[in-house]
């Protein structure tokens, strides 16, 4: 089954499975394919923890994004790799505390854009623009990004779990730095990731992502760390996100399909192993 595609990417397919697909499935979203579940459950077999580190991204999202609204005064979001919509996203969290805020949502994934577009139909202050992550000249030069964001005014940018899918360093570094950048200072820029501690489970987490025909590049948290060389980084600091700012009374998040439930929780079994780890760092 395919649809039509957008902004010049391929069109969807539910043969092969998808980062924001696979995601959605560990949100317990129910927009995915089999080739999607598959995936995540066949990863699950090596990396039990994978369910609660995505959700734990997710949760992160709400008490990074309240943080920046609510501590930081950031009024305006650019949400690169936003996924699938779901509840509290980016813009229903920065509006109940900054009702103006602007958000510009980022994604080369046709679904994506197709669910994102008739969630925001009606809403002026939000919109969702296809474009490749790789390339910020041309989503910072985006007319609808001119359109809601003030460039010359501090924002955030936001990249959660969105850096395994980039399967190359010099194009993360590169992203990375050109985002740092193009933004003035006051603004900041926030970025998680799957991480490992060790390289040999860098290279067993490389197999498969092979074996199941999607791409995934685990990191070591020491690389991930140096892309906030500059920076101001907020405190925790960079940790398991997890551990940033943990929140039990903040909304929670739906409950998975019955094949994942087993493995909620599973994370507590591998304490500073492995995790989604990141941060949020300000531009001095």
């Amino acid at each position: 089954m395919t649809a039509p595609s957008d902004g010049g990417f391929p069109a969807f397919t539910s043969e092969v499975p998808t980062p924001a697909r696979m995601y959605d499935y560990c949100l317990g979203g129910k927009d995915n394919f089999e080739v999607d579940r598959a995936a995540v459950q066949a990863a699950m077999i090596h990396f039990p923890m994978g369910v609660d580190e995505a959700r734990n991204n997710r949760l992160f999202l709400y008490r990074l994004v309240r943080f920046l609204a609510r501590d930081a005064g950031i009024d305006q979001f650019l949400d690169l790799g936003s996924g699938l919509p779901t509840q509290n996203n980016v813009h229903q969290v920065a509006q109940q505390i900054r009702p103006a805020a602007k958000v510009v949502y980022v994604d080369n994934d046709p679904i994506v854009l197709s669910h994102g577009r008739a969630l925001l139909a009606k809403d002026r202050s939000t919109t969702v623009i296809a474009a490749d992550l790789t390339k910020p000249e041309l989503i910072l030069d985006h007319p609808q990004t001119h359109q809601l964001l003030d460039l010359t005014r501090p924002l955030a940018v936001l990249l959660l779990s969105v850096g395994h899918s980039i399967e190359d360093d010099a194009t993360l570094q590169d992203l990375f730095a050109a985002l740092r950048k193009a933004v003035v200072p006051g603004s900041y820029l926030a970025f998680t990731q799957m991480c490992a501690a060790d390289a040999s489970t860098v290279d067993a987490s490389k197999q498969v992502a092979q074996e199941s025909n999607y791409t995934f590049r685990v990191r070591l948290a020491t690389e991930v760390a140096t892309l906030f060389d500059g920076l101001e980084v907020v405190e925790p600091g960079l940790v398991n996100v997890a551990r940033w700012r943990p929140d039990p009374t903040q909304p929670p998040l739906p409950q998975v399909d019955e094949p994942l439930r087993p493995y909620i929780g599973a994370s507590k079994y591998y304490p500073g192993t492995h995790g989604e780890f990141g941060g949020v760092a300000r531009k001095p």
